[in-house]
């Protein structure tokens, strides 16, 4: 069973979350049964952007690291405080954790910069929040990541997206990353994407 660290800062967006724990857990029931999905977070309550409280399953300095396969992180809101706990060391660790052993990070809109702000991006292709008014490109150029005007980038193991309309692509290349075309193909469809 390949396991996927989702982990969440407050003010994280529900919806860039959501996609991950869907899409994973349609894999665990429906799919080939292979993936497993744990909630982490730096304490055991964390609030969303639009003040959905979640439990997480499991607080950062309990888990042990090697027993995951995958990071997914969604993005959130400076406003309600996101990168208080996005840049927090220990946040920041695991990141640092999961790209030293060269396993797959996926991340959601300016949870980008999280990845930047750890020092995994200098000198690799990323993207962030791209609306015309948002100064998030700048942030992460200088961070040192080359930023590309595309919906998704990857760049190896490391994908970065532009906003929260890209959760479910992102999702899936996820689950592509830890199965296969094939099996992605087929949870697609029985979520209805390919109807």
């Amino acid at each position: 069973m390949k396991k996927v660290l989702l982990l969440l800062a407050d003010g994280f967006e529900a919806v860039e979350a959501s996609v991950f724990t869907d899409v994973f857990g349609w894999n665990k029931w429906e799919g080939d049964r292979s993936t497993e999905l744990i909630t982490v977070g730096l304490r055991k309550q964390i609030k969303c952007t639009w003040n959905f409280t979640v439990l997480v399953e499991q607080v950062v300095g309990d888990i042990d690291l090697e027993q995951f396969d995958a990071l997914a992180i969604p993005g959130g809101f400076e406003e309600v405080g996101y990168y208080k706990d996005a840049y927090d060391e220990r946040f920041l660790e695991v990141i640092r954790h999961f790209d030293a052993k060269d396993k797959p990070i996926a991340s959601i809109c300016v949870a980008s910069l999280t990845l930047g702000r750890s020092g995994i991006l200098q000198n690799r292709q990323a993207t962030t929040y791209n609306h015309p008014t948002s100064h998030r490109k700048e942030q992460l150029k200088a961070f040192g990541a080359h930023v590309q005007h595309s919906p998704i980038v990857q760049d190896g193991h490391i994908i970065t997206s532009s906003n929260p309309a890209t959760g479910f692509d992102v999702a899936f290349l996820l689950l592509e990353a830890l199965t296969s075309k094939e099996n992605t193909k087929r949870v697609k469809e029985l979520m209805g994407f390919n109807n």
